[in-house]
């Protein structure tokens, strides 16, 4: 087999604060190959883009990464110092944000930057490097790119500054692309558009994605693959298909049921009883034990690691290690 163009190992983040240790992803471990989406979903605080961050080396003190390994073709990179990680993103990661003006500079025109980015990352001069920021407007979908390159931020509409985002994390043509909730401020047709864009993408380019979203629709259409997150673990990765239609875990299941069916009427959608753990209130065994529907002693005592539960799709839960209830 050929190596993942990203491999996580066992990856815990701790953040150090006056009252105490509190660790925000806890032995995390998942492989994403060339042209595969791997989508990553859960609630608010699951450790989604924590994740994220940390696999660039974004975390900022007090927070740290505390164990496991980060490879990009087979090679660490958890272990680069300051420097060779800021050379890194960009040039072989790329990172696509919610909000398009937290990566776009209001003050300086989108050819500033575009170009800026390309030059820092290539030896391409500055008429090469305009040419190629020219072209990857126009593969992104910006109409008349020739002209609107010159354009300042606030004059693109919400859709074409995430399209102007994208082009900026293509511009050193990198291996591997973090896109952060990268729909959530758009209205849904532009949100269908973004993702064709991302599919296509990672298609033609070969480019390994991490979506991170809360929206399951925008992860059925995307994700090849979809990894479920709940109180800083993996509970649930396989195939997409497999994850929403026939899901193992006692908290994939909450979420797929929790998602309205054109197909059949349904008087009420699952609930999920209570809310996700505080960091430093999280309950010994099986995390999601106090909100599960099935929990029996052992969820309360011992924590499951992924048990395989069919091609390439595993569940962390008690009742599929051939154990059981027992």
């Amino acid at each position: 087999m050929s190596v993942p163009v990203l491999s996580v190992r066992d990856l815990q983040v701790e953040f150090v604060t006056r009252r105490g240790t509190l660790r925000a992803l806890d032995g995390v471990s998942f492989d994403i190959a060339k042209g595969e989406i791997l989508g990553v979903v859960g609630e608010s605080g699951a450790g989604k883009s924590v994740t994220g961050s940390a696999l660039i080396g974004l975390i900022d003190p007090p927070g740290r990464i505390a164990g496991g390994e980060v490879l990009l073709h087979g090679e660490r990179i958890d272990n680069l110092d300051a420097e060779s990680l800021r050379r890194l993103r960009g040039k072989k990661i790329g990172m696509i944000f919610q909000d398009p003006l937290t990566s776009l500079n209001p003050l300086y025109r989108v050819s500033e930057q575009l170009i800026q980015t390309i030059r820092t990352h290539t030896t391409l001069s500055e008429r090469a490097a305009r040419e190629r920021a020219i072209g990857l407007l126009n593969e992104v979908g910006i109409p008349a790119a020739e002209r609107r390159i010159d354009s300042y931020p606030h004059e693109f509409s919400g859709g074409m500054r995430q399209r102007v985002v994208i082009a900026l994390a293509l511009c050193a043509e990198p291996d591997f692309v973090i896109a952060d909730e990268p729909t959530t401020a758009l209205d849904v047709s532009v949100q269908a558009q973004i993702i064709a864009l991302l599919k296509r993408l990672c298609a033609e380019r070969g480019m390994a994605a991490m979506l991170v979203t809360h929206d399951m629709g925008v992860i059925a259409e995307t994700a090849d693959r979809v990894g479920v997150m709940y109180a800083g673990r993996v509970v649930e990765i396989g195939p997409v298909g497999d994850v929403i239609k026939e899901p193992k875990h006692p908290y994939a299941k909450g979420l797929m049921g929790a998602i309205p069916s054109l197909e059949a009427e349904i008087d009420r959608l699952t609930q999920i009883p209570g809310s996700m753990p505080r960091l430093s209130a999280i309950p010994a065994g099986c995390a999601f034990n106090p909100r599960c529907v099935d929990v029996f002693d052992r969820c309360r005592s011992e924590r499951p690691g992924l048990i395989g539960v069919g091609d390439n799709h595993k569940a962390a839960c008690h009742l599929h290690d051939g154990k059981g209830r027992a």
